[in-house]
């Protein structure tokens, strides 16, 4: 079969298009080639963490992997047959983030001829800065596919790691889908019923975390629009002899009446003080949640991949203007790998509906 043509530059350009690529891929048995991997960064090419979520995906896949060097800008994927269900285990060695790990293996582990779970262990990130937080993983993005997908999944943190030596381990299991992924249907936003956090900490003093916690809570206090809304921040401090390095950080997350969930964060830094931080997750928060979606910009691009495997149309509400550069990307490479139909267009309240008529993926229906 001639492999398709992937160029790694478009759009936004990154390590995004790797991964909803690689994923399809194996699903849907099309060969891929890549070039331009990450053309536009500095430097560009394969880093750690790239390189070894194709090397995750490829041994999911009994995949043919070839050009998967750090530094390379072209590689090639011939995916053969899902090894699944299994335990497989993957190590960035650096803090290269376990969460885009997760990203690139998550939807090929979601489909397999026998019922029993498959299950990963990610070494790597699980706090930095350009990739989704774990604990946003955790208590956002998982939680969501899994009340309007169906989608089984679930993480624990076994130790955290920070930039810049990493050295966190997550574990997951997932669960076959018993049947195909369902369309999502979320254009009901509603008032938001509950705030919700963790602080977390490793190295570092206590009052650090609780600091983070009293600057999210004095910050979130000032807003009207929040007044009555039940907010609870947990302060979460490891172990120190249950981390590599120090660090810290918050991620906040806004549950919608409408069944939407908006998240915010901020990772701790020399120089910021621990209430500053927290004030900054805050930030975050609101600003997702003044733009009046469903969902935040991270967790739109991430649900693309899933909307054009699932049965029937699909339709959420994002926020006011512009679709974020993340998500526009998703879409292109949805499209040149599947025949899921996504429509784009504006509400009457100025925030941007996505409509994706999905292939209804199945193992049977791909033979």
């Amino acid at each position: 079969m001639t492999p398709i043509l992937i160029d790694g530059s478009i759009l936004e350009g990154g390590g995004q298009i790797l991964r909803n690529s690689i994923s399809l891929s194996s699903l849907l048995s099309k060969p891929v080639s890549i070039h331009k991997i990450r053309n536009g960064r500095k430097p560009p090419g394969l880093k750690n963490q790239h390189r070894t979520g194709l090397e995750l995906a490829a041994n999911i896949a009994s995949a043919e992997l070839r050009g998967a060097t750090n530094g390379s800008t072209e590689i090639d994927f011939v995916p053969g047959t899902l090894r699944l269900p299994g335990h497989f285990t993957a190590d960035s060695v650096t803090a290269g983030a376990t969460t885009l790990m997760l990203q690139i293996a998550l939807p090929i582990l979601l489909f397999s001829h026998q019922s029993a779970p498959s299950s990963l262990t990610l070494k790597g990130g699980t706090n930095a800065s350009h990739a989704p937080q774990i604990d946003y993983t955790q208590h956002v993005f998982l939680p969501f596919v899994r009340k309007h997908f169906g989608i089984d999944a679930t993480l624990e943190i076994k130790r955290r790691g920070y930039f810049p030596k990493g050295g966190g381990e997550v574990h997951v299991q997932v669960s076959p889908m018993a049947d195909k992924i369902r369309a999502l249907t979320l254009v009901e936003r509603g008032s938001v019923k509950s705030i919700r956090g963790v602080a977390h900490l490793a190295g570092l003093p206590t009052h650090i975390g609780k600091g983070m916690v009293e600057g999210a809570k004095g910050y979130l206090a000032g807003n009207p629009d929040l007044d009555g809304v039940p907010v609870e921040i947990e302060s979460k401090r490891e172990r120190n002899d249950n981390t590599v390095g120090a660090g810290s950080g918050i991620v906040l997350w806004a549950e919608l009446e409408g069944g939407g969930i908006v998240g915010g964060d901020a990772l701790g830094r020399k120089g910021l003080d621990a209430q500053a931080v927290g004030r900054l997750a805050a930030e975050s928060l609101i600003r997702g949640l003044s733009a009046g979606g469903c969902v935040d910009e991270w967790l739109q691009d991430q649900i693309i991949i899933f909307m054009a495997l699932a049965e029937g149309t699909s339709e959420i509400k994002c926020g006011k203007g512009e679709l974020e550069l993340h998500t526009k990307t998703a879409i292109w490479v949805a499209q040149q790998l599947t025949d899921a139909k996504f429509e784009v267009e504006l509400d009457s309240s100025g925030c941007t509906l996505i409509r994706c008529r999905g292939i209804g993926y199945s193992l049977q229906g791909n033979k």
